[in-house]
């Protein structure tokens, strides 16, 4: 049975943070709220969280996993970051969007592309995220709460307790989001690259 926390959406609140981090620290799976919708996290280094992960998603290893961090020395550290690529992320972070980038090598291999070697990145604008990101003081290894079957992600977290209370360790409800696709922009390749347009205003990467 799964651990529910109802946190502030504006100010959430301290000890349910940490025992939120810690609970990931400890190899649990949890659902957690961000800028586009509820998702799936765990820590990036533990591979039975990541197993258990992909099972309720119904995913495998092919799968695009993002990192989401904090801000933008945690970016730096996972991936391979030109100048011009900063100072596009620097000015457009944090918000709803994914950027795609060759990962490095502290980067789990699993988490990786297998064919391209890239990883997602994630800054969320969501008080949160934010919040559980500062206890972590490292990025979670995250994926949308999209379950099999489904094209949309998981938006209201009663029904969410509902179909994940026995398979996750913790559910933070911080009220019903919405879905809200961020815009994915690839910067693996010499050329950025819009993959898909969401929220996220795309001008500044055209």
């Amino acid at each position: 049975m799964s651990q529910f926390f109802y946190v502030h959406p504006d100010n959430p609140q301290g000890r349910l943070m940490k025992q939120a981090a810690e609970i990931i620290n400890q190899g649990g799976v949890v659902v957690y709220p961000t800028d586009s919708g509820y998702a799936l996290g765990c820590h990036l280094g533990d591979k039975k969280a990541l197993e258990r992960l992909c099972r309720i998603r119904d995913i495998d290893k092919e799968h695009n996993f993002t990192l989401v961090c904090k801000d933008l020395s945690q970016i730096s550290e996972y991936t391979r970051v030109d100048n011009s690529a900063f100072r596009l992320l620097k000015n457009n972070t944090p918000g709803a969007y994914t950027f795609i980038f060759k990962g490095s090598k502290e980067v789990p291999k699993r988490l990786l592309n297998p064919k391209k070697k890239t990883i997602g990145i994630r800054v969320p604008n969501n008080t949160i995220a934010q919040a559980l990101l500062s206890e972590l003081a490292e990025p979670i290894m995250s994926t949308s709460l999209i379950m099999p079957g489904q094209t949309m992600a998981e938006f209201d977290p009663e029904q969410i307790r509902d179909l994940l209370e026995h398979s996750v360790d913790l559910i933070i409800d911080g009220g019903h989001l919405g879905e809200h696709p961020t815009t994915v922009i690839d910067f693996s390749n010499d050329d950025i690259e819009i993959i898909r347009v969401g929220e996220g205003d795309p001008s500044p990467f055209e």
